[in-house]
């Protein structure tokens, strides 16, 4: 069997597997993306320079990010000259395989929770991104899986916050500890940690602001919360998750590199993947940033919110599309 069969064949196979979340998530970035490199490919039939700067018009145009881009089309051409490929629709499958070796990465992006006691998950973000509605979902996330949660409601400046989390808390089933508008976010948390060792929660899930209306510095803020927690629980907190809305593209890069550096961020939630044609923003925060991508948001319900899988993420992206090759091949014979 040729290398492109067993390659194709492999893609195919996970392809199938993929999950409703990942492939309905997906479809617009799906139709974005990948049709207009199917369409490339049927076009062009051979691989010249001009397909290579077509597709990376495409990739490009997908929010994959220049400097990614620049390194793929580099691994193609390299492949293209050691496999001796000529037909550009060899070289699909070989683009999906890179693209889930870009998103990859060393680390492992799984939750660091505490095994002994109380696990502490604090958001941070910029406001708009769809941060408490994330903290709403992780927490029915966790409550399927039997844990015992608890909101705080640290994010007491922007207007309606405190609210918006609590309907997330009864539509979850699980409390919220929360002060008067415009109150200290550090003593929110305080009292949300008494009242987490009290009941014996597992889960503590913290809102914070993405924006302060007084003079006092954002940053600052965020410390006096650590400090607070970290009193109270040593290796609190256990993971700073920053929210990013997908669907802004480069900007959430740069919001992820400009908050990020500062507020320790452990790990990053990708919302609203559903509603963009330029799902490529994955690939060019993980490239352009070491930090891994925990959870992306692939819809409005509860469940829509999953964890991030990079073989799940890019055969998302090309489901069905092996199969219809196959099938448009076989109808041609």
């Amino acid at each position: 069997m040729s290398f492109f069969k067993k390659l194709k064949e492999s893609i195919a196979s996970k392809t199938e597997t993929v999950t409703k979340q990942f492939k309905d998530g997906l479809e617009k970035s799906r139709k974005g993306f990948v049709e207009k490199v199917t369409e490339l490919v049927t076009r062009r039939k051979k691989i010249d320079e001009e397909f290579f700067e077509e597709l990376e018009e495409i990739l490009i145009g997908a929010d994959v990010g220049v400097n990614t881009v620049m390194t793929l089309i580099d691994d193609l051409r390299s492949e293209v000259k050691k496999r001796r490929i000529e037909d550009a629709a060899e070289l699909q499958p070989i683009l999906s395989e890179k693209l889930t070796e870009l998103l990859r990465g060393d680390e492992d992006n799984a939750m660091k929770l505490n095994p002994n006691g109380i696990s502490v998950i604090l958001f941070v973000g910029v406001n708009g991104v769809g941060k408490t509605t994330t903290i709403g979902k992780l927490a029915h996330h966790y409550k399927q899986q039997g844990k015992k949660v608890l909101l705080a409601a640290g994010d007491t400046f922007r207007a309606g916050a405190i609210e918006q989390l609590e309907v997330w808390g009864e539509r979850v089933g699980v409390d919220v500890v929360k002060q008067h508008p415009g109150s200290d976010p550090a003593a929110v948390m305080f009292d949300a940690v008494q009242a987490a060792k009290q009941r014996g929660v597992d889960i503590l899930l913290c809102d914070t602001a993405g924006r302060l209306q007084n003079k006092s510095n954002l940053m600052e803020e965020l410390n006096k919360i650590y400090r607070v927690i970290q009193r109270e629980i040593p290796d609190a907190p256990h993971e700073v998750l920053m929210v990013l809305d997908a669907t802004t593209g480069q900007n959430a890069l740069s919001q992820a590199k400009l908050f990020g550096e500062k507020s320790g961020v452990t790990g990053l939630v990708l919302t609203k993947l559903d509603g963009t044609a330029k799902g490529g923003i994955v690939i060019a925060i993980r490239q352009e940033l070491s930090l891994p991508v925990k959870f992306v948001g692939l819809g409005e319900k509860m469940e829509d919110l999953q964890r991030f899988d990079s073989e799940q993420f890019v055969h998302g992206l090309f489901a069905g599309l092996i199969q219809e090759e196959d099938s448009a091949a076989g109808a041609g014979e």
